[in-house]
């Protein structure tokens, strides 16, 4: 087993075992050469074993941290129905259960933002055009930060239905806004990829650089425009997350299969 590897596995153990709690420091690039007795290469490289793996993040001038690699990996079932409440407006497919409290991390934040390249082909505008960003980090109560929550609203969205920019859009959200200023009814659809984060998106989160996230857009369109008037993009690890599919028969998947009738021959 290669050196690092070895290196690896001995903080991997300790982390688990609870030498290195969650939150505290490992010791310092020069601590752990001496430790270990190898150079700083192999260390560099046994701790990038470990972020990749969600258990540290290694921040410059701030050292390296254990990262909560305890939480418990949540499923989200990715049915097709979108769901009405009457007191909170549409509920779409997501990873909390009923009744279960949220929080907010920090401070929801509105700003008008330069459009992703991704964002703006959605909503039909030129890249880096300033966009109203609705950001929230969230999760659920007692757990650390599961995902940040950026809604970008085109501009017709903001000029049609100024009160889905303010702080707070009123009963039904700011989709109900939208509907309510001829918008409606809002069709979605929704892409999911994996990619690594940002350096922004990894400090939000509290995660490694070198993590793997699951990205969510959710594409809101106007049957007014015909292209979408808001896409909503989720970042959640993707070691915190599972999704789960349930999939139907098709009529030609009935059972019991229909017998087949031999073919005469010519």
């Amino acid at each position: 087993m290669p050196r690092y590897e070895q290196v690896a596995d001995d903080l991997r153990a300790r982390i688990h075992a609870g030498e290195y709690e969650v939150g505290t420091k490992l010791p310092t690039y020069a601590e752990l050469t001496e430790t270990y007795g190898v150079g700083r290469g192999v260390i560099s490289s046994a701790l990038g074993v470990l972020e990749r793996e969600g258990l540290i993040r290694v921040v410059k001038k701030a050292g390296i941290r254990v990262l909560n690699w305890r939480v418990q990996r949540r499923r989200i079932g990715r049915g097709q129905a979108v769901m009405r409440d009457p007191a909170r407006g549409y509920v779409f497919p997501a990873a909390s259960h009923a009744g279960e409290p949220w929080i907010v991390h920090g401070r929801a934040v509105r700003s008008y933002e330069p459009a992703p390249e991704r964002v703006a082909a959605f909503l039909g505008v030129e890249p880096g055009i300033a966009v109203l960003r609705r950001r929230r980090v969230t999760s659920p109560a007692d757990e650390p930060q599961f995902q940040i929550v950026d809604t970008w609203l085109s501009p017709e969205a903001v000029r049609d239905a100024p009160r889905a920019a303010d702080a707070d859009t009123g009963p039904g959200g700011y989709i109900d806004r939208l509907e309510e200023a001829g918008h409606g009814p809002i069709e979605w659809t929704e892409h999911a990829r994996a990619r690594t984060p940002t350096d922004e998106e990894a400090a939000l989160l509290d995660i490694s650089p070198e993590s793997t996230v699951l990205e969510l857009y959710l594409i809101g369109k106007s049957p007014a425009l015909g292209r979408a008037v808001d896409v909503t993009v989720r970042v959640i690890p993707a070691d915190r997350v599972e999704l789960v599919t349930e999939l139907r028969r098709d009529e030609s998947a009935a059972w019991p299969v229909a017998p087949v009738t031999p073919r005469e021959p010519d």
